[in-house]
């Protein structure tokens, strides 16, 4: 990342606790949150372990090639799923982010670790894709931001969730931190 380590390991630190208690959803009761559960845990820990400053551990040529590999997967999923709930493009467009960056690390010279704060594309300006999922990440941070702020609670209400996992504000937020994270992992290409 452009600046201190310290900001690469808060984003470890935001993705992998993010992948976290996207695990403990998938025990979930709800259906609905167990459908998503595995996908963003995937992602969140792939993130965050596509974070990890290079100064402290610089993953092998072979690494980025598998992390296409496995984004592409998941996003061959994502799109399957989306035929029956709409929430899985945002997942598509995720997996399509992470299999971008991991195709742009393998590419680059082994020397270059863009959260170290290296340009991917040469210093000539910002490539369309990673212009566009920035607009993308953005505009989804803004708007699940605004999701988030509290309406007026009303005295017939249901009553909140009894366990972490079925906690739908809950997995907002997760959604919105990753894609905060998405959106600095982005701003380093």
């Amino acid at each position: 990342m452009h600046g201190p380590v310290s900001a690469a390991w808060l984003l470890v630190a935001l993705c992998a606790a993010t992948g976290a208690y996207c695990l403990l959803r998938l025990r979930s009761a709800v259906e609905e949150q167990r459908r998503a559960a595995g996908g963003e845990a995937l992602m969140g820990f792939g993130m965050a372990a596509m974070a990890v400053p290079a100064a402290v551990f610089t993953p092998p040529g072979w690494a980025w090639p598998v992390y296409a590999s496995v984004f592409g997967l998941a996003a061959l999923h994502a799109l399957w799923a989306a035929r029956r709930d709409r929430h899985h493009l945002h997942h598509l467009a995720g997996t399509a982010a992470m299999v971008y960056m991991a195709a742009a690390m393998a590419s680059a010279p082994p020397a270059a670790h863009p959260m170290e704060g290296m340009s991917m594309h040469g210093g000539t300006g910002v490539p369309v894709v990673t212009g566009a999922l920035l607009l993308y990440f953005t505009g989804y941070v803004l708007l699940s931001g605004a999701r988030l702020v509290p309406a007026a609670a009303t005295a017939g209400g249901p009553p909140p969730p009894a366990r972490w996992g079925d906690r739908p504000e809950l997995a907002r937020a997760c959604r919105l931190s990753m894609a905060i994270g998405m959106v600095a992992m982005l701003l380093t290409m």
